[in-house]
C-alpha cells in the first residue's frame, strides 16, 4: 500500500467530507461509502468494486479529477447524484438531475427481494409507481419482473422527460409507460395488482431543518403539508378503486409515519421492515384502502 492508492485517496477524502460537516442520505448514509462512490465514478468502476481495488495506484489525471468533484461536494453541499447526473437504485445505473429527488428509497430492497407474502410474483401483472421522478422504481420493477406491465406517473413535466430518457435507456418502452398525472387521476380507469408510491411526505415544519443538501431537491418532491400526509390520503382513497382486488398499496411515508397512525388508528396498517435499513413504509390492501377512503 502507498501513498498513491485508491485506499489512502478514499480514507484523506471520507475525512474531509466528515470534518466540513456533510450530511449523507442521497445515496449512502456515510463519508467512507460516499467516497468509494467518488471514486468508482472517476475510475469507471462499478459501485460495489472488490476489495482488492483499494490496492489500485491512482495516476494524477484521475486524482485531480476526484479532487474537484471532492472540492464541488464541499463547496456546494449538492449530493453526490447531482454532480454526477446519476445514482444507482436497486443495482440499475439512472440519470437523475435537479428536477428530481435522488433515488434512494427503501422501496428498492422489496423490488430486488419480491412481495411475498402479501403479492405472489405469479398475480403481479400490472402495477403503478406514483410519483416516479427519475423512473427508477417503475424501471426497476420492470427490470426484476419480466411479466409486469408498469405506468410511471408524475405532475412535472421535467421529471416525465428525464423518466422516458431513463425508460428507454434502459430498453423497457414496450413495458413502461410514462404518464403525466396528479396521483392516479390520469389512470382511474385502470386496475393494479401493485401500487407503489413514494410522494412528498415532509411536514411544513421540518422542511427547515433538513440539512443544505436537501435544498438541491425539488421542494414540491418533499413537502406535503402540515403533517406530512396531505397527497397519502388523496392517494389511499384514489387506490380504494385503483387496485384489483387481491392487490396492495405500499406507500414511504418516512418521518410522517407517526401522523399515518394517528390518522388510521382503528386500521391494521403493516409497517414493513428492511434488512438493509429504512423504515417509513406502510401496506394496505385494497379493503384497507376502502375503510380507509372513509377517513381521507
Amino acid at each position: 500500500m502507498s501513498d498513491n492508492d485508491l485506499a489512502t485517496l478514499v480514507r484523506a477524502a471520507a475525512a474531509r467530507m466528515e470534518a466540513a460537516g456533510l450530511h449523507f442520505g442521497h445515496g449512502t448514509d456515510n463519508a467512507l461509502d460516499e467516497a468509494c462512490w467518488m471514486a468508482s465514478h472517476v475510475l469507471e468502476m462499478a459501485p460495489d468494486f472488490p476489495p482488492q481495488a483499494f490496492d489500485r495506484a491512482v495516476d494524477d489525471g484521475h486524482r485531480q479529477r476526484f479532487e474537484r468533484l471532492l472540492e464541488a461536494r464541499i463547496a456546494t453541499r449538492k449530493p453526490l447524484a447531482y454532480l454526477l447526473g446519476e445514482a444507482w437504485f436497486a443495482g440499475l445505473k439512472f440519470r437523475v438531475s435537479e428536477d428530481v429527488l435522488v433515488p434512494r428509497s427503501p422501496l428498492a430492497e422489496l423490488i430486488v427481494d419480491g412481495f411475498e407474502p402479501w403479492l405472489p410474483a405469479q398475480r403481479l401483472q400490472r402495477a403503478v409507481d406514483v410519483g416516479t421522478g427519475s423512473g427508477c422504481i417503475a424501471i426497476a420493477l420492470a427490470h426484476h419482473f419480466p411479466q409486469v406491465r408498469v405506468d410511471a406517473l408524475d405532475i412535472s413535466p421535467a421529471a416525465l422527460a428525464l423518466a422516458e430518457a431513463n425508460v428507454r435507456e434502459h430498453g423497457l418502452s414496450e413495458r413502461v409507460r410514462v404518464v403525466r398525472s396528479d396521483l392516479l387521476s390520469s389512470v382511474s380507469d385502470q386496475r393494479y395488482d401493485l401500487i407503489l408510491a413514494n410522494p412528498p411526505y415532509v411536514p411544513e415544519a421540518s422542511m427547515a431543518g433538513l440539512p443544505p443538501e436537501y435544498r438541491w431537491e425539488p421542494a414540491e418532491g418533499l413537502v406535503a403539508g402540515a403533517d406530512g400526509l396531505d397527497l397519502v390520503r388523496r392517494l389511499v382513497a384514489q387506490a380504494a378503486d385503483g387496485l384489483e382486488e387481491h392487490g396492495i398499496l405500499i406507500c414511504e411515508v418516512g418521518e410522517a409515519a407517526a401522523a399515518l397512525d394517528r390518522w388510521l388508528h382503528a386500521e391494521p396498517v403493516t409497517w414493513l421492515e428492511f434488512a438493509r435499513g429504512g423504515d417509513g413504509v406502510f401496506l394496505l390492501d385494497r379493503a384497507g384502502c376502502r375503510r380507509a377512503a372513509g377517513r381521507a
